[in-house]
């Protein structure tokens, strides 16, 4: 969430800048005064709901490197803080940037400590914005920006010096490997183009001693100091700074610098106030000095930020899935038409062909009607296998019966015909059943055989029968025992080898 408003603070005045798509307009300008501090409240309270970022360009800035153990999340974090809190114990104006890790078995990582010293000079500023309840990002120092400045520059992670040109003051910066070590403010007098070229000149020999006593650079080592500068400047800063055998000079054109970040509106001079501060809205540092009580406020305005973006996706999708649901619905009405236009086609077919077949004798209903009970009555219709599987079960078990005829009914009052008892056969009336068969059989046991032998065996055949649940009525007997028959004595049976005839009627259910 980029800022919309970003402040400007050097030693005299607090300067407002309007960014907004790579333009930067200068709204106002605050001196550091109580009128002046009173003027910059009433000019926080005209947007409660921007955003703002302060970039500070003072000389009260400390650096210190300090090295601590190999740790990650909270311990690390506990141990920055009392080491901040240990090198700058008078101001809270601080932060920390780590510069990697040693090449050893500890793999201890070296920071880069560095804090906004003379905390009353920032206090009148930062008590106005919290009156105000101003959206603060952060408090960012030029230095901070100085590697994105290298980076968009396409300069080579060596060594090198930046030096560049900000309201009265030259501020100077030694980078290694990308990366920012050391940093410091040269008070400007006079702004001519002989002075700036002067004072590059001077303070870049500065800063390489200074550098070099410190042992951050090797002795005799070569360093490469690039100046911004603007075009018209460049034969007065080539006079002042000749390259010498540790530190050559490189001339940088302060407009295309402006290009290359993006920048739409070209500094006219060599101050580089515009480009950091538009490097501060595109691609501010992950390190700053205001604590979490000063970027409250904007911790909610980015929350908000990020609900409303939220609610704004979801209003989308639902959107996006609302269209594609009336599309959908708009293709399944088309489909539909399109079905019912080809049903109302195959009914006329259909009627068409209809109307060519021969008229019935009866009409629809009776038709149906009967169709209905023909379906019925075969869903009721039965089958005499169950008889036929216990007659021979009964029949593996009694070889000496012959069956000679079965005669299965269903649906009606079982009764025994001539054509299966024999018109001279004793009948006897049994109950009415919804299914019997009939079973007419003869018995072989041979000359031999007596007639309680031909009685038993035709027990166990009914008693296997009754022994599947079946009901087993007796029709016809082995033996006539009429009333007007004669009756014999004695257990031989008298006509020899005849065999003797037998009818049952078996049906679903023991008997009784």
């Amino acid at each position: 969430m980029r800022p919309q408003h970003l402040l400007y603070l050097d030693t005299r005045s607090m300067s407002a800048y309007r960014w907004q798509r790579g333009a930067l307009v200068q709204e106002a300008a605050f001196a550091s005064t109580e009128s002046g501090w009173r003027q910059f409240a009433l000019y926080l309270a005209q947007y409660p709901k921007s955003r703002f970022a302060l970039l500070v360009n003072v000389a009260t800035e400390g650096f210190h490197s300090e090295t601590i153990p190999y740790l990650r999340g909270i311990d690390r974090q506990r141990v920055v803080e009392r080491k901040l809190a240990q090198t700058f114990f008078d101001t809270q104006l601080c932060a920390a940037i780590s510069m990697g890790h040693e090449k050893n078995r500890r793999k201890d990582e070296r920071l880069l400590l560095f804090a906004l010293n003379a905390p009353a000079f920032f206090k009148p500023w930062l008590d106005a914005m919290r009156g105000a309840d101003a959206a603060l990002s952060g408090i960012f120092s030029v230095p901070l920006l100085v590697p994105a400045l290298l980076k968009k520059l396409r300069i080579a992670p060596e060594p090198c010096l930046l030096l560049t040109v900000q309201d009265q003051s030259i501020r100077q910066s030694f980078c290694d490997k990308g990366e920012l070590r050391f940093s410091r403010l040269t008070p400007l007098p006079h702004s001519g183009i002989d002075d700036i070229a002067q004072a590059f000149a001077t303070e870049s020999v500065k800063l390489q001693q200074y550098l070099s006593s410190q042992r951050l650079i090797g002795s005799g080592q070569v360093v490469t100091a690039h100046l911004l500068a603007h075009p018209g400047a460049f034969d007065a800063i080539r006079d002042r700074c000749p390259d010498t055998p540790t530190l050559n000079y490189n001339i940088l054109d302060i407009s295309g610098c402006a290009r290359r970040g993006g920048l739409k509106t070209a500094p006219p001079d060599t101050h580089a106030e515009a480009l950091f501060l538009h490097l501060l809205a595109v691609n501010p540092p992950h390190a700053q000095f205001a604590g979490e009580d000063l970027r409250h406020a904007f911790q909610i305005a980015r929350i908000r930020f990020r609900l409303q973006w939220a609610g704004a996706l979801a209003l989308t999708v639902c959107l996006l899935l609302s269209g594609k649901f009336l599309f959908d619905a708009r293709q399944i009405g088309q489909d539909a038409a399109a079905l019912r236009a080809e049903a109302a086609l195959a009914r006329q077919q259909y009627d068409t062909v209809v109307h060519t077949f021969p008229e019935l004798p009866v009409d629809n209903e009776t038709l149906k009607s009967v169709i209905d009970r023909y379906l019925a009555e075969e869903r009721h219709s039965t089958t005499p296998t169950a008889f036929y599987q216990a007659i021979s079960r009964a029949l593996r078990a009694e070889a000496s019966i012959e069956i000679e005829r079965l005669d299965w009914r269903s649906g009606g009052a079982g009764r025994e015909t001539a054509s299966s008892a024999g018109a001279d056969a004793s009948v006897h009336p049994a109950p009415a059943v919804d299914e019997s068969i009939f079973v007419r059989g003869t018995l072989r046991l041979g000359a031999k055989a007596t007639t309680r032998q031909v009685l038993a065996a035709l027990d166990r055949f009914v008693d296997a029968l009754r022994a599947a649940n079946l009901r087993v009525d007796i029709l016809q007997q082995p033996f006539d025992i009429a009333s007007g028959a004669s009756l014999r004595g004695g257990d031989t049976a008298p006509d020899g080898e005849n065999p003797r005839e037998f009818g049952l009627r078996v049906s679903h259910g023991s008997a009784p």
